[in-house]
């Protein structure tokens, strides 16, 4: 009886299929990321892009939520703080002034404009504020909108 050494058979073509494949996945997630930062959105699950549009925009969340422009999600009531919406919208304005002559000409006009807007919407907020307090001292403290 002769000895037969076994005979190895290594199929390449895996090799190449599995190197295709992870080729394809990761241009999927490429073109799915790129997707995203166009949209200006996220990925479901993640956070954006660390980006000066996504700075301008969560500053402005914060001042209209503060404004009364979002309810609560627990309570389901708008609440107005009328400092803190004056502190980021201060910060928004402190970023403006910083940035200025560095920015884009949409960077520069998107900064613009939120603060102006944000501005207008505090002064009449707080405007609508002082004129409910006049008419009922006891509502003079901070609190839902009614």
């Amino acid at each position: 009886m002769s000895e037969e050494t076994p005979k190895i058979h290594i199929d390449s073509d895996w090799k190449a299929q599995a190197q295709a494949e992870k080729a394809k996945l990761a241009e999927q997630d490429k073109k799915a990321a790129e997707s995203a930062a166009e949209g200006g959105g996220a990925m479901p699950g993640q956070l954006p892009p660390a980006s000066f549009e996504t700075l301008v925009s969560t500053l402005a969340t914060q001042a209209v939520y503060a404004l009364g422009g979002v309810q609560d999600p627990q309570t389901g009531q708008r609440m107005v703080d009328l400092g803190l919406a004056r502190h980021s919208i201060d910060l928004l304005g402190v970023l403006e002034e910083k940035t200025k002559g560095n920015l884009t000409e949409e960077q520069a006009d998107m900064i613009a404009q939120t603060v102006y807007e944000l501005r207008n919407h505090y002064v009449q907020i707080g405007n609508a504020a002082r004129a409910q307090a006049a008419a009922d001292p006891s509502a003079a403290a901070p609190g839902p909108i009614q």
